[in-house]
């Protein structure tokens, strides 16, 4: 089995190859690699086994993922029951986990998996148009449909409307049926452009930033501290740390992943410090105290001086 460290360098060498760009490795939260090609950002978790991935990180990294409109993707090699098949999309919750070999032939190729693995085998989703235009054309009823097929008329319905997926002999008797196509390729490189399942923070270090018009998430599994975006308008997310009593060289080493995940990401960066004696900025990235941000009256003040001080 690939060690994650060799997985990880190979997906990062890979993309750049691609013409991404990518962040550096990090490998102890919730994501290893962010890597950008124009409006595609991708979120990239390396596992030998996917049976290690933890909710936690995963729901860390599916918020982030709404928040920078990213993709998500855990890699991996097996699990409990074997070694992972190329073009199978096995989820772990709810995110899109696959083969490196799959994920190379999405980039390369883009061609996507059609076959999902879940409890009780594999399955596909099916274009439920292509089921009625048949009918139609045919003057069959659903229950004559569904008989062909060998399933009820019930499951013939939620076919037609695209409400469960198919399992993949089923698939196969359909297209036999049919004479045609009906799987759909299922392309794990759309956004994550969902704003229904952000979680946001209203706790003491962040709520200033909520006051502004921000929707703020904290974060435990990730190289700063919160992402936010201002609520119901269009606007770059932002990354920050924020004061927890960190010594001036703690937040130095801070600023390296900061102004780096901020290149990627397209992202407004900024420490959130109550120490007077910071400078303006540290490793590039604005510093503001947190007294200033008391009296700003919206998010378009703050981002002005974060614009002022990272001229400066």
């Amino acid at each position: 089995m690939q060690h994650r460290n060799d997985m990880n360098s190979e997906i990062n060498n890979f993309l750049k190859s691609e013409g991404f760009e990518t962040s550096n490795i990090y490998d102890h939260g919730a994501f290893d690699i962010v890597a950008r090609k124009n409006l595609l950002i991708l979120l990239v978790k390396t596992f030998g086994n996917i049976d290690g991935v933890n909710k936690t990180n995963s729901e860390e990294m599916k918020q982030l993922a709404s928040i920078f409109l990213a993709s998500p993707l855990i890699i991996g090699e097996k699990s409990r029951n074997g070694k992972l098949e190329d073009g199978v999309i096995y989820e772990r919750y709810d995110i899109p986990t696959i083969t490196l070999n799959t994920f190379k032939h999405m980039i390369l190729y883009d061609e996507y998996p059609e076959i999902i693995a879940d409890r009780g085998g594999y399955f596909v989703k099916i274009n439920g148009n292509v089921l009625k235009e048949y009918r139609d054309k045919n003057s069959l009823s659903l229950k004559d449909l569904a008989d062909m097929a060998h399933v009820s008329r019930a499951t013939m319905y939620k076919y037609e409307n695209d409400m469960v997926k198919v399992n993949t002999e089923t698939a196969i008797i359909l297209e036999e049926i049919l004479g045609t196509k009906i799987t759909v390729d299922i392309n794990l490189l759309k956004p994550s452009e969902s704003s229904e399942n952000l979680k946001y923070s209203d706790d003491e270090n962040t709520k200033i930033l909520s006051k502004l018009g921000y929707g703020v998430i904290s974060t435990n599994k990730s190289p700063f501290d919160a992402a936010a975006k201002i609520k119901n308008k269009e606007s770059n997310p932002l990354i920050a740390n924020v004061e927890k009593n960190r010594t001036p060289k703690t937040l130095e080493k801070m600023a390296v992943p900061l102004k780096d995940l901020s290149l990627i990401t397209s992202s407004d960066s900024v420490f959130i410090v109550d120490n007077e004696k910071i400078s303006e900025s540290i490793g590039e990235i604005p510093v503001i105290k947190s007294w200033e941000l008391n009296e700003f009256e919206s998010s378009q003040d703050l981002l002005k001086l974060i614009k002022e001080r990272k001229n400066n």
